[in-house]
């Protein structure tokens, strides 16, 4: 079995995969949220206005509960960036509290539209990054010849169109960015065209399908001067990626951070590891 089939076999295995992406899950998720109090109350022993007059970028992470998006949130706050990050739950709520205590937190399900424009409307500085990381493996069946067509389509709503909602809802506060904006979709090599292998189809699928997304939106973007890249983040491990994945999460989000760091716009529309090498379509 090669890599790429074993990444896929162990995050099939996960009890992640089972408890985001079950169908009874999407239900209960789509529930109304409070709306969130403003990012001026959200930072903790910082003064607004001299963040607001610094030079820091902005970054905005999308499914910073655990594991990638977690740790990419830890890493730029500690280094005095200013972060916004979103999460599912109050579990979610809390691990990112602890992990970066500075980062403003947003609660939103990327399957709901009213949430993510909700959470969108609390946001008014411009954002510099956008990471759409929030993601899911699917259901226990999906196979080419046994799928669980149910969790598929959950699976299509978080892993495609959730990045994609994401993106539509926070779009003008990054076409207000003047530091060269950027939009990453965490992607995978599974969603690569020219990779063979019959493991965890849904997965694939739904990362094929994003993988046009970037493109489409690269295509749309960049008379604007918005750079919108697929991004590989490896074989981490996490709580998705298994405990027998090759790559440290803190090594994977060191070297995502360098390359979107060094995306200019004649980056637009590539599809790159996190090393910031090319990967085939």
């Amino acid at each position: 079995m090669n890599d790429a089939a074993q990444e896929a076999r162990r995050g099939f295995q996960s009890g992640y995969a089972k408890s985001v992406c079950s169908p009874q899950k999407s239900h209960e998720l789509t529930r109304a949220v409070a709306p969130a109090p403003s990012l001026r109350s959200l930072y903790i022993g910082e003064d607004w206005e001299a963040r607001q007059n610094s030079d820091m970028s902005h970054w905005l992470i999308v499914g910073a509960s655990r594991g990638i998006g977690l740790e990419t949130a830890r890493q730029l706050s500690a280094r005095g960036e200013r972060v916004t990050a979103s999460v599912r739950s109050a579990a979610g709520l809390a691990a990112l509290k602890a992990a970066a205590p500075q980062a403003a937190p947003l609660q939103f399900d990327v399957r709901n539209e009213a949430e993510i424009e909700a959470a969108a409307a609390q946001v008014s500085d411009p954002i510099d990054v956008l990471i759409a990381n929030a993601g899911a493996y699917g259901p226990q069946r999906q196979s080419s010849t046994d799928m669980d067509f149910d969790g598929a389509l959950d699976l299509l709503s978080v892993n495609t169109l959730g990045p994609l909602r994401v993106v539509q809802a926070f779009l003008p506060l990054v076409k207000r960015s003047s530091a060269h904006p950027r939009i990453v979709l965490m992607t995978s090599r599974l969603g690569s065209m020219s990779l063979g292998g019959t493991v965890n189809v849904a997965y694939r699928v739904s990362k094929a399908g994003l993988n046009k997304i970037a493109q489409c939106l690269a295509d749309d973007l960049k008379a604007e001067g918005v750079v919108v890249v697929a991004l590989s983040p490896g074989r981490v491990r996490t709580d998705m990626g298994g405990p027998d994945a090759t790559l440290d999460v803190r090594d994977s989000v060191a070297g995502i951070i360098r390359t979107v760091e060094s995306l200019t716009l004649a980056d637009t529309r590539r599809y790159l590891d996190y090393r910031g090498e090319g990967l085939p379509w």
